[in-house]
């Protein structure tokens, strides 16, 4: 979430004031982290009381591309599921324009990112991205995941020329494993639906209520995607369940996942099979497309580049752990 396209409070308060009946903009600040979009907390007073909400203007995404990511959230939303909820102006609409990029408002979730999580963290995340994708099952969009094999395959020769020989050996070795992997009978029976991609462990915020731990929200759906929920899954492990050397999988943060996941919706027998693979193809996608951003970054105000080493260690790591607890 960093800033590509700064904006001014007294820039955006006729605009909003005019587009919305929310109340009066009262402060506009800038979020830090992040690397896709140009994104605001947004202060707005309404009968004494401050609201908070989410303003972010998409630097990659198109305006054609965007109603997937903004339809799933409100279809979620509408189910009880707890993400952001897009906010509608008074025409109706939930996707705008602000200097001449596609916008939107969303609610504000409440919370603080656990950066370290417990077993208890990731068994709350886990059920919650079952129910998440049960609750996605019916939702009748479907776009397919702009960050999966194709799009590896077409970043690579980008990024190549930046590494090493034993960095490029692995990273083509990979992607030939993965496209036969993609290519196997068991992955095209592999259940799938809207899928998050990208649930990391600063995309979901825990609140703190009466000594009990409770799971505030996920949020951040544009990566989301109609993908494999599997990979959703080992995405999510791939950093949530972490050992101390940042690389291997720990066994109790992860049993703690799989198990909660599994108490809502199993795993069927083509799930457990591909899981170890699966691992692999969701640090290889975070490996690229950190090659990708750090080789050949855009400019921004506030950006923060994340090291592409971390993904390399985990896709080491996968290729060598077998011990998935499936």
């Amino acid at each position: 979430m960093a800033v590509y396209t700064p904006l001014t409070l007294s820039e955006i308060t006729p605009w909003f004031e005019h587009e919305f009946s929310l109340g009066k903009a009262m402060d506009l600040r800038g979020i830090h982290g992040g690397i896709e979009n140009s994104n605001f907390f947004l202060d707005v007073a309404q009968a004494g009381k401050t609201h908070e909400y989410v303003l972010t203007i998409f630097e990659r995404l198109t305006a054609a591309q965007l109603p997937y990511y903004l339809e799933l959230m409100l279809h979620l939303a509408n189910k009880g599921i707890p993400v952001p909820k897009p906010i509608a102006n008074r025409a109706g609409e939930i996707l705008f324009t602000l200097h001449d990029k596609p916008a939107a408002i969303v609610t504000k979730l409440p919370g603080q990112s656990h950066l370290q999580p417990t077993a208890e963290n990731c068994a709350m995340v886990g059920a919650m991205l079952a129910k998440m994708h049960l609750a996605g099952a019916d939702f009748p969009t479907v776009q397919a995941n702009l960050r999966s094999l194709a799009w590896w395959q077409q970043t690579a020769p980008a990024i190549l020329p930046h590494l090493s020989s034993a960095q490029q050996s692995l990273l083509n070795s990979e992607l030939q494993f993965q496209a036969a992997f993609f290519a196997s009978a068991d992955y095209e029976q592999l259940p799938s639906g809207a899928s998050h991609c990208d649930l990391f462990r600063d995309n979901v915020l825990f609140v703190e209520h009466q000594q009990q731990t409770q799971l505030g929200g996920l949020f951040d759906f544009y990566f989301a995607g109609t993908d494999k929920w599997l990979f959703d899954l080992a995405v999510t492990a791939n950093d949530w369940c972490l050992n101390t050397n940042q690389a291997d999988l720990d066994e109790q943060r992860l049993a703690a996942l799989l198990n909660a996941y599994q108490t809502i919706r199993p795993l069927s027998a083509g799930e457990k099979r591909s899981w170890s693979a699966m691992l692999r193809a969701g640090a290889l996608r975070f490996w690229i497309s950190r090659l990708w951003d750090f080789y050949l970054p855009r400019n921004a105000h506030m950006l923060t580049a994340h090291n592409p080493n971390h993904f390399e260690a985990i896709l080491d790591s996968r290729r060598k752990q077998k011990n998935n607890l499936l």
